[in-house]
């Protein structure tokens, strides 16, 4: 499952793409999430709140892999959000270029 977030992502857009994946049963697909175009205004409650929820997902079921993509000037925010996913057993990675983390995400095992 590849998306593409562009401009400011808002906590309600990013709670319906956890939706979909909820509603679609996602969970144990790979997952690359390409935010090298978007923003947020979303501040650090609403941050901590997302990734509670995605958290919820990884006691529940299998979850599948998972590759971010962000500027540089975002990472330290992303590597937030998945300090309260780190819990998970899946592999988690970060990366500043789609190209690498598609070859990277294709490479894991479900």
């Amino acid at each position: 499952m590849t998306v593409v977030a562009e401009g400011d992502v808002t906590r309600p857009e990013f709670e319906a793409y956890l939706d979909v994946i909820d509603n679609a049963k996602l969970y144990a697909y790979r997952k690359l999430f390409d935010g090298s175009s978007a923003d947020t205004s979303m501040g650090a409650d609403n941050i901590l709140a997302v990734g509670v929820r995605m958290r919820s997902a990884h006691h529940t079921r299998p979850v599948g892999p998972l590759a971010v993509v962000v500027s540089e000037d975002k990472i330290a925010m992303v590597a937030r959000i998945l300090g309260v996913l780190a819990a998970a057993n899946r592999p988690m990675r970060v990366f500043q270029q789609a190209g690498p983390a598609r070859d990277w995400i294709l490479k894991q095992s479900l």
